[in-house]
C-alpha cells in the first residue's frame, strides 16, 4: 500500500509534472484521480500534486464508469482478453471485469478507450514505478480534489498513557528522632571506585508500518440483517445453522419456529425476514435496538471483520464520500485525514429499497462529509479495535449502496457512482 516516488528525468514529457521537491525514493502514500470531464489525470501525495497527464477515458457505449477504485494487480505487458488481445503496456487492474490504467499510442484527450483509462507511454511507464497495489484510484466526471479532513468520527492512534506524576504522592520526612542523635547520610566514595566504561546505546530498531485496512461503512442489507437473526437464533438455542446470510433450511425453520412462540406480534407480518423479526429477535437477546449500519474492514484485499453501526436519520442519503490516512503521529494519537466528495446518483428504485426518501440535503447543500460523519455512530469496542489498525494509506468509504458488484475477491471496496 506504501507507494515509491522514483523519477527518472528520462521520463519526463509534456504531459507529465513532478513536483520538484520530492526526494527520490521516498516512501509516500498517493492518491490518483482521473477526471472524465477534463480527460486528464493527477497524483497526490496528501493535498500536493506530484505528476499530471492527459487520459482518455471510455468512449460512447463503453464509458469507463466512475467511483472509488484501487490497483489490484500490476502487468508491465499485459494483452486485452475482451479485445483480440490488444496490447495494454504497463497496465493497473482496477476491476476483475476488465477496467484498468494502461499505456497507449492513441491518447487523443477526448474518450476513444473501450472503457480502461489510457495514458501516453512515457507517463504510464512512469505512473508504474510510482504504484504499489493498493493505490487508491477515484474516476469522477469532474474534477477532484482531496481536502484535509478533521471530525470526531474518523479513526485515530491511540496515545500512549502518560507517565504519572509524582505531586500527589505524600513524602515522609526523614527527621531523627531526637534533635541531638546525627543524621546519616548514605554516600558513594566514587572516587575509590573506578567508573565504569561508557557502553554504546543500540538503537532500537523501528517497527515496520502496518499494512493498511480499508473499510466502508453503508446501510445493513439482507445479508447482514439474516447474519444477524442466525447468531441470535443460535444463541436463543433455534439452531439456525452457521451465520452466512442466507436463509436455508435450517435458518427457514429456527424463524418460523420463533414465529410461533410469539403469534400476536407476527400476527400480521406474513413475509418470512422483517424489521419486526429483527426488533423481536434483538428484544428476545436483550440486545435493545437492533442496527441500521455496518462497518467492514479489509486488510491486503481480505475481508478480517465487520460490525454494526447506527445511522441516524435513514431517511436521509448519506451520499458518496472517500477518505484517506495520509499520516499519523502515534505518539499524541493524531491521524491527518483527506477526503472527498462524489456524485450520489441513486436510482428512484435503490431509494426505494434502501428507505431514502430524501437525497439532497445532505449531499449538495451546507457540509456534506461533516454532515454525514455526524450521523454515523461506531460502538466504542469496535473503535479501540479500529484504532489499533489504521497506518497510513487506510482509507474508508461511505456509501448508501453497499458492498457493489465489483467488490469481491481480491479486492478493496469498489464503490461505482455511475456505471
Amino acid at each position: 500500500m506504501f507507494s515509491r516516488l522514483v523519477f527518472g528525468l528520462g521520463l519526463l514529457s509534456a504531459t507529465a509534472l513532478v513536483h520538484p521537491a520530492l526526494a527520490a525514493d521516498a516512501a509516500r502514500t498517493l492518491q490518483i484521480f482521473v477526471s472524465k470531464d477534463k480527460q486528464s489525470l493527477a497524483v497526490y501525495d496528501g493535498t500536493e500534486v506530484v505528476a499530471t497527464s492527459k487520459v482518455s477515458t471510455g468512449k460512447d457505449g463503453h464509458t469507463t464508469p466512475s467511483g472509488i477504485f484501487s490497483v489490484l494487480e500490476k502487468q508491465k505487458y499485459h494483452e486485452s482478453n475482451l479485445y483480440s488481445a490488444a496490447p495494454m503496456p504497463f497496465m493497473q487492474r482496477l476491476t476483475w471485469s476488465g477496467i484498468a490504467l494502461h499505456e497507449s499510442n492513441s491518447v487523443p484527450r477526448y474518450p476513444a478507450s473501450h472503457g480502461c483509462v489510457r495514458m501516453p507511454g512515457a507517463f504510464a511507464k512512469m505512473l508504474y514505478g510510482m504504484t504499489d497495489p493498493g493505490v487508491p484510484v477515484i474516476i469522477s466526471d469532474g474534477e477532484l480534489v482531496p481536502q484535509p479532513i478533521d471530525h470526531p468520527t474518523l479513526f485515530h492512534p491511540d496515545a500512549p498513557a502518560a507517565m504519572p506524576l509524582l505531586s500527589d504522592v505524600e513524602l515522609r520526612p526523614s527527621m531523627p528522632d531526637s534533635p541531638e542523635k546525627p543524621v546519616q547520610v548514605a554516600m558513594n566514595d566514587t572516587a575509590a571506585m573506578p567508573m565504569p566504561a561508557a557502553q554504546p546505546i543500540a538503537a532500537p530498531e523501528p517497527e515496520p508500518p502496518s499494512e493498511p485496512i480499508s473499510m466502508l461503512i453503508t446501510r445493513r442489507t439482507l445479508r447482514e440483517t439474516v447474519i444477524d437473526i442466525q447468531t441470535l437464533l443460535n444463541q436463543l438455542g433455534f439452531s439456525a445453522g452457521n451465520p452466512d446470510g442466507l436463509l436455508g433450511p435450517s435458518t427457514v425453520q429456527a424463524i418460523k419456529a420463533f414465529k410461533t412462540l410469539r403469534p400476536a406480534e407476527f400476527a400480521a407480518d406474513k413475509s418470512l425476514v422483517s424489521d419486526t423479526l429483527l426488533r423481536e429477535v434483538y428484544a428476545a437477546a436483550g440486545k435493545g435496538e437492533p442496527p441500521n449500519g455496518v462497518i467492514m474492514v479489509r486488510q491486503a484485499f481480505k475481508p478480517i471483520f465487520e460490525a454494526p453501526v447506527t445511522i441516524t436519520d435513514p431517511g436521509l442519503a448519506l451520499g458518496t464520500h472517500f477518505f484517506t490516512l495520509h499520516a499519523v503521529d502515534e505518539r499524541v494519537g493524531t491521524a491527518d485525514w483527506l477526503g472527498i466528495t462524489l456524485e450520489n446518483n441513486l436510482s428512484r428504485e435503490t431509494m426505494k429499497r434502501l428507505g431514502i426518501t430524501n437525497q439532497e440535503s445532505s449531499i449538495i447543500t451546507g457540509k456534506p462529509i461533516a454532515r454525514s460523519l455526524s450521523r454515523i455512530t461506531i460502538p466504542d469496542e469496535t473503535r479501540r479495535k479500529i484504532d489499533a489498525l489504521i497506518a497510513p494509506g487506510s482509507t474508508l468509504t461511505i456509501s448508501d449502496t453497499g458492498l457493489g458488484r465489483e467488490t469481491g475477491e481480491g479486492t478493496d471496496f469498489i464503490t461505482i457512482t455511475r456505471g
